[in-house]
């Protein structure tokens, strides 16, 4: 089983990002970048890892980080351009990045909001991502985003919110499962269109990704229930994604509800 060629994604990313380190193990790959901020880490840093021992996506879930099997990458951002209000967009940018690279690979794969890639036909998850922002010491806003992506057989792995199953873009018939060179076409792929993301000023119509992820988004047109950060879930039909990545909800009785933030299940019939 190859590890990532330091030296190969390095010489590849140069001009992208300030620095990029491998480590061969760490707990969270998003903890580490969120205490290298804190110390002043430049934007643009990127940090992976062959195995995450306390890998975490949204709600503090585990996210299972076998040794070798998969892409666990976190990139400091610190995008003066956008304001604090309009980071929740982001995830949708890292999304869309994620998604380019899958079909890239030959991997049919779709999006599911806020933040999961689900590939296959039975639609399984083989990305996630965590986006974590806060105010910085000068005022401007700080994101640590993490991307895990299962490249490899994953092995058991527990299922998801609403019985989501795991997979891999080796199970999908991905044309390479060379760790190395789909860590640099996902990290070119998120730098091109963060670049954009960012002199939007967080807008994705602006930044020409609006109508993609309308596109690509497997909840638009589904009956779902919203578990909300607080409250009583939301029950409805996702009906849009706006320009701040939040999803539009319809109602049986017809009024809509903006989500900025919440676990999505597409209720099936029966």
């Amino acid at each position: 089983m190859s590890e990532i060629e330091v030296d190969r994604l390095q010489s590849a990313l140069a001009a992208g990002y300030a620095g990029t380190t491998v480590v061969p193990v760490t707990g969270s790959t998003n903890a580490d970048l969120r205490a290298a901020a804190a110390k002043g880490a430049p934007d643009r840093t990127v940090l992976l890892a062959e195995e995450q021992t306390a890998g975490v996506g949204r709600r503090a879930r585990q996210w299972v980080s076998p040794k070798g099997a998969g892409i666990y990458v976190s990139v400091l951002l610190r995008p003066r351009e956008v304001s604090f209000a309009g980071l929740g967009s982001l995830s949708v940018v890292a999304g869309l990045a994620v998604r380019e690279v899958a079909a890239r690979l030959g991997v049919d794969a779709v999006l599911k909001w806020p933040n999961d890639v689900l590939a296959g036909p039975g639609r399984a998850k083989c990305a996630g991502i965590l986006s974590e922002a806060e105010t910085a010491a000068d005022g401007g806003a700080t994101v640590v985003l993490g991307i895990g992506v299962n490249v490899r057989s994953m092995g058991d792995v527990p299922a998801g919110p609403g019985a989501l199953p795991a997979t891999s873009f080796e199970e999908q018939g991905a044309t390479s499962t060379d760790r190395t060179e789909i860590a640099v076409m996902l990290l070119t792929e998120l730098d091109a269109r963060e670049r954009r993301w960012r002199a939007a000023g967080g807008d994705l119509a602006q930044a020409g990704m609006l109508a993609e992820y309308r596109q690509h988004c497997a909840t638009l047109g589904q009956d779902v229930r919203v578990l909300l950060p607080a409250g009583d879930p939301l029950v409805g039909r996702a009906a849009d994604v706006d320009q701040a990545g939040q999803l539009v909800v319809e109602g049986a009785d017809g009024r809509r509800h903006t989500v900025s933030a919440g676990d999505v299940v597409h209720v099936r019939a029966g």
